[in-house]
């Protein structure tokens, strides 16, 4: 055993042990709203800690590795998204929870568009979330690869057994406070990388050199980076459940606004750092393999020890603390949505509370084996995002913003963007169509569904008289 993943491991024990001392004694309103009573300062840290994941790290540096400075974007959209958030949804969404006791997102819309609506996106939620699960434990599999030659099933088990430790104990309230000394060591270890990453590839001058072309492409480079990336990530930081689920455990609406604020200034920031990374990476090993492995290999590599462990924990951190809001949006809808919602409407709150806790461990094995299917974490999170995009973001905004909306409103955008997204993806090999890739065409198809269902509702009917013909007045 070496000494840094010796320490990598300890650092994984403070994680479980700080998160079953916080969640000693959890309640349901503690797993899943935190009693509702995070300031901006809480909100920021669960909400950044959650959004620097594998995708973030991992994925944005095989991005930056591949295409360049454009990969800024994958950070840079989430930062805009959350941004967003903070102003419009967010606020109003902690608004009507409040009012009407929501805990998931799934409560939401059952009191706009009914339980169909409701069991539908947590089926669909389910599935893709999965997906995003799996890049999470990539991101871990590839750190202990680079450290101790794991296998990428040992790590991916090893990550999902952290995960779960520590947040079935107290769920949300644990998290949060896990995120707290999770997002210490990533920005520690993320200021330390970019310089040692740039200087080990011999300067910016030498990144520039070995980049090419691609050290010149901010805005615009293969089809799955540049600012293209702003219509698949955007809309997926706005109304992600599990986003939304911790905005529900502020105490007020200024601990929304500043603390979701905040986060996506920093990941405004943060987005420059695996992308520079990612093109020294390429500097010095331009014939790597596996892209997934360009930031822990440059880490490991460029890095005295003393400080290569840091940067690594740092990764670990990343992954570890989106895995565990992942986790959250599994276990939620689960216990709340599906379990309640269609399986036992009676069930008391500790009942739903052992069904949740059940849910995040199911969750963790089954991540595991898509994991195995997909071994990429940029694949995976792309059709995480395309389906949470597609089945959330037309019913959320419409539900907040246009009275009187149910279920027909709610199926037909549901129905009809999930089929454009299939449809563009399987006509055009998921390439879309320039601009309109195949989340934004489904985007667009479940606006126009929702609108159209709308109108078809507010049509005047035509007035009968007693017999059934229509009445000449």
């Amino acid at each position: 055993m070496t000494v840094s993943f010796a320490l990598l491991i300890a650092y994984a024990a403070l994680f479980i042990a700080l998160g079953l001392w916080i969640g000693r004694g959890a309640r349901a309103a503690d797993f899943f709203v935190a009693g509702r009573g995070f300031g901006p300062g809480l909100i920021f840290s669960t909400f950044l800690a959650a959004n620097i994941g594998a995708s973030s790290t991992v994925g944005a540096t095989s991005l930056g590795f591949s295409e360049g400075l454009s990969s800024w974007w994958w950070n840079g959209s989430a930062g805009l998204g959350s941004l967003i958030l903070a102003f419009t949804v967010g606020p109003r969404m902690w608004r009507e929870a409040t009012a009407h006791g929501d805990l998931t997102v799934g409560d939401f819309l059952e009191r706009h568009y009914g339980r169909a609506v409701r069991g539908i996106v947590a089926l669909l939620i389910w599935l893709g979330t999965l997906t995003i699960l799996a890049a999470q434990l990539l991101g871990v599999a590839a750190v202990l690869n680079v450290i101790a030659g794991f296998s990428l099933l040992a790590g991916c088990a090893i990550g999902a057994l952290v995960t779960v430790s520590y947040f079935v104990a107290g769920g949300l309230l644990s998290s949060a406070w896990v995120n707290r000394v999770q997002l210490v060591v990533i920005v520690l270890g993320f200021a330390v990388a970019v310089p040692y990453a740039i200087a080990h590839a011999g300067g910016w001058h030498g990144v520039i050199a070995g980049a090419g072309t691609r050290a010149d492409m901010w805005f615009s480079s293969g089809p799955g980076s540049g600012w293209r990336l702003l219509f698949l990530l955007g809309p997926a930081f706005i109304v992600s459940p599990g986003l939304l689920q911790k905005a529900y455990g502020a105490r007020d609406e200024r601990a929304v606004r500043r603390g979701i604020a905040a986060n996506g200034v920093a990941l405004l920031i943060f987005a420059f750092a695996p992308a520079a990374i990612g093109l020294a990476a390429r500097t010095v090993y331009p014939s790597l393999n596996r892209p997934d492995l360009a930031l822990p290999t440059i880490l490991a590599a460029a890095l005295p020890p003393s400080i290569g462990i840091i940067a690594l924990a740092a990764v670990f951190s990343a992954e570890i603390s989106s895995a565990d809001a992942v986790l959250f949006m599994l276990a939620t809808s689960a216990s709340r949505d599906l379990y309640r919602g269609f399986v036992r409407p009676s069930a008391s709150d500790d009942e739903v509370l052992r069904v949740a806790r059940i849910a995040a461990v199911l969750g963790g094995v089954c991540g595991i084996a898509v994991a195995m299917a997909y071994g990429s974490v940029r694949a995976a999170v792309s059709v995480f995002y395309a389906i949470l995009t597609v089945t959330l973001f037309v019913p959320v905004v419409g539900g907040l913003y246009v009275r009187g909306v149910g279920r027909p409103e709610g199926l037909a955008s549901i129905v009809s963007g999930l089929l454009f997204l299939g449809l563009t993806h399987v006509v055009t090999g998921g390439r879309g169509y320039g601009v309109l890739s195949p989340a934004l065409a489904g985007m667009v198809a479940s606006a126009v569904g929702f609108a159209g269902a709308r109108i078809a509702i507010a049509a005047p009917k035509p007035s009968t008289g007693e017999t059934g013909k229509t009445s000449d007045t």
